[in-house]
C-alpha cells in the first residue's frame, strides 16, 4: 500500500492530500530515510511524521485496505 494511503487509512493524517503534501515537503520518513508518497509500506516499517515541533513515531503492524474508526489504531504501534 502507498504511504499516503496508509497514513489516511490508519488515521495518522486525516486526508490523503494532506498526507501527500507532508511527504512532498519531506516531513515524513520511513526507516530513517525521507519517503515519497508512493513508497510501499510493509509491516515492520518505522514511520516518523513531523508536525511542527511535535514528532510522531510509529511502527507498522498491519497493512489493510480498509479500517473503521475502532480498528485503525491497531494498524500501528506508537514508539517513544
Amino acid at each position: 500500500m502507498r504511504l499516503d494511503k496508509y497514513l489516511k487509512v490508519s488515521r495518522l493524517i486525516k486526508r490523503r492530500t494532506v498526507a501527500n503534501e507532508a511527504c512532498d515537503s519531506e516531513r515524513v520518513s520511513v526507516n530513517g530515510k525521507t519517503a515519497r508518497a508512493s513508497y510501499e509500506v510493509k509491516p515492520g516499517d518505522v514511520i516518523e511524521i513531523r508536525f511542527g515541533a511535535r514528532t510522531v513515531k510509529v511502527e507498522v503492524v498491519t497493512v489493510s485496505e480498509h479500517a473503521d474508526k475502532e480498528s485503525a489504531p491497531a494498524m500501528y504501534r506508537e514508539l517513544l
